[in-house]
């Protein structure tokens, strides 16, 4: 699989470089002061967020980061390189976390928003800024201070306007694919969709909207059933909830129930989001079956839609602009 949404790495800061003890030797000036250089700066440990990354996939097998050290001073004043930042590139919605006390370092929802982790160790003093009027050669200069060591753990969570909830088929994976450019499997049985997908929406006047399709909720998600609520973090920041329930379902409002049921079990909060419930495969119903099923919604933003004719998908989009800007 080439998607990975929670890793563990270990990053160090450089250390700073050693001071220099040395003495200015020139001709006729045999017992010149001291010229020792200062060490240089350790690098920073610095994580970016980058919208070309859509996993956390490159940290399975690098899980070691480290920033170069400064380097020692030099005789003749001369401070010591700094060492080189390392930086770490993450996906837009990603969560930085302290593994150890589980304190939040950094929410990445910017592109190319960048967070330092971790500062390099100062250099250390040379040693002419320990001379005196009474020690004039003073050998004595500073080490470089160390650079520090953290386990990060790294939680992504997809940035979207919409989240699509549904049980296994519903035909979540096949409406994202009919309005957006993302293309996932699609096959007519449970749990094709194994991993998050997000598609861009194009809408009207060049705007646009994003939308997560993440895998089947199942009765008894929050206690592991399926592929339980693991992907279910990605759809906390939704602006929307895209209810999709398939037309020959054998109780719509009871499998709405359902799923409500489980976003409450997983985070209450989420019912405090906007939703919409979309019947999909609705080309398989006649005017009159329609009528018949409108009297049992649920009192939300509704509509009939079907993802093969193309029916409804017009105005479903106008009814996700309408609500996200309302």
């Amino acid at each position: 699989m080439d998607f990975l949404d929670e890793a563990v790495i270990t990053v160090k800061s450089g250390d700073g470089g050693s001071g220099c003890i040395s003495f200015r030797r020139e001709k006729f000036i045999p017992r010149g002061g001291p010229d020792g250089g200062d060490g240089g700066d350790g690098g920073d440990v610095i994580v970016q967020a980058t919208s070309r990354q859509n996993s956390l996939i490159d940290f399975r097998f690098r899980r070691h980061f480290k920033a170069k050290n400064g380097q020692p001073g030099r005789g003749k004043n001369q401070t010591g390189k700094n060492g080189d930042n390392v930086t770490i590139h993450t996906p837009l919605g990603t969560l930085v976390y302290d593994e150890e006390t589980g304190e939040l370092l950094a929410d990445l929802v910017k592109e190319d928003q960048e967070v330092v982790l971790l500062e390099g160790g100062r250099g250390g003093k040379g040693n002419e800024h320990f001379a005196t009027s009474t020690n004039r050669a003073p050998r004595k200069a500073q080490p470089g201070i160390p650079g520090e060591q953290r386990k990060l753990r790294l939680s992504l969570k997809y940035l979207a306007d919409i989240g699509l909830i549904g049980l296994p088929n519903a035909g979540k994976s096949t409406l994202i694919s009919r309005i957006s450019a993302a293309r996932p499997k699609i096959a007519d049985y449970p749990f094709t969709t194994l991993v998050p997908n997000l598609g861009i929406v194009g809408y009207r006047d060049d705007k646009s909207f994003v939308m997560a399709d993440i895998p089947g909720i199942i009765e008894g998600a929050h206690e592991g059933k399926g592929l339980g609520i693991r992907f279910l973090r990605h759809i906390e920041r939704n602006s929307i909830l895209l209810f999709m329930i398939p037309a020959d379902s054998k109780n719509i409002k009871d499998e709405y129930n359902i799923l409500l049921n489980e976003l409450k079990m997983y985070n209450p909060e989420l019912l405090d989001k906007k939703r919409i419930l979309a019947i999909s495969k609705s080309d398989m119903l006649d005017d009159e079956l329609k009528d018949e099923i409108r009297k049992d919604l649920p009192d939300i933003s509704r509509l009939f839609i079907s993802s093969i004719t193309g029916e409804g998908l017009t105005a479903l989009k106008d009814m996700i602009w309408k609500v996200l800007n309302s």
